[in-house]
């Protein structure tokens, strides 16, 4: 029987790395869970800063389209546009975060008028969309982590989990958006 070595050792820091980025993930779905819920809110007229919910919807969609064009630079192996795109995503998501703060803070939550079919429709995508942008949080961080680390194997199997959560979170939030619009002229 023979013994051979792993191919490649664990680095050191991985374990307290990603603990840290559940610990922040954790952190800033509490603080939304308590902005949404229970902060009220400072702009109840709506009248202040009224184009955050059209600016989340813009960051958003733009976040959609960096992504798809880093999934096609990946698959043509143009690693240097595949990075910048991710990179691109990820700052959009992050104003997305900002805005999307600011606008719960100033205008509380939004509400589906009516008992409609259309309106279970809007809360099933809505629902999938606030659960999924929680998974999304820390997969994008470590997906992140994996690749400025240099873990390319591991970053590659994070990815295939993450990019179509993350996808799917910024189109989701763009029709929820629009769908809002709609019923509210």
């Amino acid at each position: 029987m023979t013994i051979t070595a792993p191919t490649s050792a664990p680095r050191s820091g991985t374990g307290p790395a990603i603990a840290a980025i559940l610990a922040i993930s954790a952190a800033a779905t509490i603080f939304l869970f308590w902005l949404i819920y229970f902060h009220p809110a400072l702009d109840v007229t709506g009248r202040e800063l009224s184009f955050l919910p059209a600016l989340n919807a813009i960051l958003n969609a733009l976040a959609a389209t960096a992504l798809v064009m880093g999934y096609r630079f990946i698959r043509t192996h143009r690693i240097k546009a595949h990075r910048a795109a991710m990179i691109t995503a990820f700052a959009f998501s992050t104003l997305f975060l900002v805005s999307y703060i600011g606008n719960y803070a100033l205008h509380g939550e939004s509400h589906y008028p009516g008992h409609s079919l259309i309106r279970i429709v809007y809360l099933v995508i809505l629902v999938s969309h606030v659960l999924l942008s929680m998974v999304a949080l820390p997969l994008v961080l470590v997906t992140f982590f994996f690749s400025l680390t240099g873990r390319i194997p591991t970053h590659r199997k994070v990815a295939r989990w993450t990019f179509p959560i993350w996808l799917y979170v910024s189109v989701t939030g763009v029709v929820v958006y629009a769908m809002l619009a709609a019923v509210r002229g």
